[in-house]
């Protein structure tokens, strides 16, 4: 056995409906695997401890900085980058918004807003204000941002009776 073959795991990882198999060392994150191994990278190295949100991803519906999640535990969750996502109507409402200047948060918004999306469909105001303090926006486009969003649950409630 070589020094390769015991210091790496064979990890099999669900990323964007496919079934990915890669060998990562055990402290290896999720986003340097994402990035370095299946070269998806939408997700961004930022603060690389939880702080600014640009590596946000999706796991199993959930958001979740994948600076912070080794790959080994994301064996059997279901994982989403921003590649995964297609036409959604968080993207499009970003777009819509000119919710970016640099766009190097943006992934991590988009991501963090579509799993808002699904695990509070009818979000209030305090809500999303709470779930959009995760993320930062060096260049500052909150308000862009903050329309964005809005414009999302006012498409998916009834006529924007929530925000």
């Amino acid at each position: 056995m070589s020094s390769f073959d015991a210091d790496h795991h064979r990890v099999e990882l669900q990323v964007n409906g496919e079934q990915r198999t890669v060998r990562v060392r055990a402290a290896e994150t999720l986003l340097y695997t994402l990035r370095h191994h299946l070269g998806l990278t939408g997700c961004k190295p930022g603060c690389n401890n939880g702080d600014c949100g640009a590596c946000t991803i999706l796991v199993d519906s959930q958001p979740m900085k994948s600076c912070l999640m080794l790959t080994v535990e994301a064996w059997g969750k279901q994982i989403t980058t921003i590649e995964g996502l297609m036409g959604t109507d968080v993207q499009r409402a970003f777009a819509e918004n000119q919710a970016f200047q640099c766009g190097y948060c943006t992934p991590g918004f988009i991501m963090n807003c579509e799993g808002l999306r699904r695990v509070h469909p009818h979000a209030n105001e305090e809500t999303v204000r709470v779930w959009l303090e995760s993320n930062i926006c060096r260049c500052t486009s909150y308000e862009e941002i903050h329309r964005a969003v809005k414009d999302v649950f006012t498409l998916h409630t009834d006529k924007g009776r929530n925000l």
